[in-house]
């Protein structure tokens, strides 16, 4: 089970493509695609992966700023953050299973939207904190309730089809293609 550069790019490419498809509210998969590379990978590409993520799609979107830093490094700390407690339930032999990765969803969307929300924001925007603390209750109920339902859903089919997917390492990626232009030459 090797995160290598295909992985890493269409996983980032993904969750980029769950965004940009803007099916609900607050429709934010990066939490749930953070955690089974949290659990599976070195801690630099638990990091790596969403601060990638975030800058990309501020890029792809034309919102790059000081928002795009802010939120991105949370992304990333959270990615460390989750890296070392999954290491460590897996030293002490207990398993990771969806309720886990509800639990540190749901952590992780509550310290998200408190730095990004409640202190980054009056920073930013000029706003008070009790005006982002209360302006907060409501898009961190609907962003538990969207990363919940993405944990559901995607962890399961990022798990099994793409990180532990064998067929998506790259040696056998770039050998298909390779393959391919070979056996038209």
């Amino acid at each position: 089970m090797k995160f290598g550069i295909i992985k890493f790019l269409a996983s980032v490419f993904l969750a980029n493509l769950v965004r940009l498809a803007r099916f609900i509210p607050n429709n934010d998969p990066i939490m749930a695609f953070m955690l089974p590379v949290s659990k599976n990978e070195k801690a630099y590409k638990a990091f790596l992966f969403p601060f990638v993520t975030m800058v990309s799609f501020d890029i792809i979107t034309g919102y790059i700023g000081v928002w795009t830093l802010v939120t991105a490094l949370t992304y990333a700390g959270l990615g460390l953050f989750f890296s070392r407690y999954m290491k460590k339930r897996i030293e002490n032999k207990k398993n990771i299973g969806l309720k886990n990765y509800l639990g540190c969803g749901v952590l992780g969307v509550l310290i998200f939207d408190f730095v990004t929300g409640v202190l980054a924001t009056p920073f930013m925007f000029g706003m008070s904190f009790e005006q982002a603390f209360v302006g907060q209750i409501p898009f961190t109920l609907l962003h538990l309730a969207s990363v919940s339902a993405f944990i559901v859903v995607l962890v399961p089919i990022l798990d099994r089809h793409v990180l532990e997917n064998s067929h998506l390492d790259d040696v056998k990626v770039l050998a298909f293609f390779k393959s391919l232009f070979v056996a038209r030459a």
